[in-house]
Order: structure tokens, then C-alpha cells, then sequence
């Protein structure tokens, strides 16, 4: 029996922190829904931007959104005519007939080579391009490990190249240790829509080691 642990998840307060800065005791329900549709919303509309994060602050009528991207002049847009829009739609959606100050904030992923969920979105696009899936891995893997991540993993499963019979394929380097609560370890899960079907694409990076609670920014911050 696979015993599954969600590497944030078993981090979560250790090495590494929520994405969700807020506390609610009446309407936890609510804004955590609001918070999970807004992430969906912001990851599908901006895939070409490379989103590495959501980052969502609320505090008493007023919630302030950070986008950490590897491409904010997608988001940005000219003269700021993108975070606009942005605003417009995310009201108009969710927050229709609120008073609600909302702000958003586009920041740039330094190194978006040690970002999993960067790497997987490229992985991902590259798959529904038709490009083949090993060369697609492959290249991924030697972008990260000269990004000077001590590891990596990547996982496709699904119908690869439009066989029959789905199956899954995994291409690893360096070391992942995941029981290590001080490493860490940046994991994502992104989905391939090709005319076959679905593909999975799951990413494990390992950035080093994280010794002193104060120090939990990860590298590709």
C-alpha cells in the first residue's frame, strides 16, 4: 500500500507557510471557496504569465491579491490596463453588490527554473504542442538542475503520445528526500489537455534545506 503525503501539506508551519493570509471564524467556508475560485480563475486566464503562486491577504473589507509570475508584463499589460481588467472581472464575479477594497500586486519570480509549478506549466504546454514527453522532461530536468536545485522529479501519466492504454512515466535526477521536514521541497500538480485526453504532469524541486524557521523563504521567491 502507496502511503501519499502532500509535501506542502506535511511542511505546512515546519519549512513552509500558507498561501492563504487570513483568520475567520464566522465565514471560514465562504472565503476559502472565494479563494479557491479566484486562484482558478487567475490560473486559467493567465497560464501564459507562468504563475508560480496566489498569494491572498484579507482583513476587514478590503483583500489584497499577490501574483508572483515569471512573466508580469502579461499580467501588468499596457499601463496597467491588465491588473484592471483583472480587478473588474474578479469583483464582477465574486464580489458583485460589496464594498470591498480590492488591490492586486504582480511580482517577479527570480529564479522560475526552481518554481514546480512553473516547470510543470511548461511541461504541460509543451505536451499539448505535441512536442514528445521524454525530450519535454528531459529539458525541464537540465533547466532546473542548472538553476542549482539539488533535485528533481517529474512524473507524466495518461495517454502519452496518444496511446491506448494510459501508463506512467518518471524521469528523476539529484535527491528528493521526502521525509526530510527541513527540506524544501516545492511540489506541484499541473494537468496537459491534449485531443487524447488528460495528461498529469507532477513536479518535485529541491531547493536545499531550510535550517532556521526565519529563513522559510524558498529560493525562487
Amino acid at each position: 500500500m502507496g502511503q501519499k503525503v502532500h509535501p506542502k501539506g506535511f511542511r505546512l508551519a515546519v519549512s513552509q507557510t500558507w498561501d492563504g493570509i487570513w483568520f475567520s471564524k464566522k465565514d471560514f467556508q465562504k472565503n476559502l471557496q472565494e479563494d479557491v475560485k479566484i486562484r482558478e480563475l487567475i490560473l486559467k486566464s493567465l497560464r501564459e504569465a507562468l504563475i508560480d503562486r496566489v498569494e491572498i491577504e484579507r482583513a476587514r473589507g478590503e483583500i489584497r491579491i499577490v501574483i508572483y509570475s515569471a512573466k508580469p508584463g502579461i499580467i501588468i499589460g499596457r499601463a496597467g490596463a491588465g491588473i484592471e481588467d483583472l480587478t473588474k472581472k474578479i469583483k464582477k464575479l465574486y464580489f458583485r453588490g460589496r464594498r470591498i477594497k480590492l488591490s492586486i500586486n504582480v511580482k517577479e519570480v527570480k529564479q522560475p527554473s526552481l518554481s514546480a509549478r512553473i516547470v510543470g506549466t511548461q511541461i504541460a504546454m509543451d505536451i499539448e504542442k505535441r512536442m514528445p514527453y521524454r525530450r519535454v522532461m528531459k529539458m525541464a530536468i537540465e533547466r532546473v538542475m542548472k538553476a542549482r536545485a539539488e533535485g528533481v522529479k517529474v512524473m507524466v501519466s495518461g495517454r502519452l503520445n496518444g496511446a491506448e492504454i494510459a501508463r506512467t512515466e518518471m524521469l528523476a535526477k539529484g535527491k528528493i528526500p521526502l521525509h526530510t521536514l527541513r527540506a524544501d521541497i516545492n511540489y506541484q500538480h499541473v494537468m496537459a489537455r491534449t485531443i487524447y485526453g488528460a495528461i498529469g504532469v507532477k513536479v518535485w524541486v529541491n531547493r536545499g534545506e531550510v535550517f532556521d524557521k526565519n529563513e522559510n523563504s524558498p529560493k525562487g521567491r
